[in-house]
């Protein structure tokens, strides 16, 4: 191999170990639902916000993240597009959209439902796109 084909190699290596990053697909789906589009989860579950969650800091701990089951992240998951990476207390991480964190509703069934809608006094609410 010659030097030039070697160069040529590791420029294209390094091409594209940055593309994964630079168009990371978002943590989200939009679904459908009969209150209109909302984001779901990979499985296409409806995802939710909570009131009491305030500056990127999720209020919904133990037997509250039970039946709100939050939308994971990693560690090495990249924020973007409207989206970031929050600490929770327990120290995992959660996805957050527009800075309200994300959840789903252990008591929903089946993509499409919104049974969470209103929950608690009206403190969860539908997360929209």
């Amino acid at each position: 191999m010659t030097t030039s084909s070697i160069r040529l190699a590791l420029t294209l290596a390094a091409s594209l170990a940055i593309i994964p990053a630079a168009f990371a697909a978002p943590p989200t789906k939009t679904g459908k639902t009969d209150k209109g589009n909302v984001l779901t989860d990979a499985k296409g579950m409806t995802l939710y916000t909570f009131d009491k969650d305030a500056d990127g800091k999720s209020a919904c701990n133990g037997p509250c993240a039970t039946n709100w089951p939050v939308l994971k992240a990693e560690a090495s998951d990249a924020a973007g597009d409207g989206y970031t990476v929050i600490t929770r207390d327990d120290g995992s991480k959660q996805w957050a959209y527009k800075g309200k964190p994300l959840y789903t509703f252990a008591k929903d069934q089946k993509p499409g439902d919104t049974t969470g809608d209103g929950f608690l006094n009206g403190a969860w609410h539908l997360a929209m796109p």
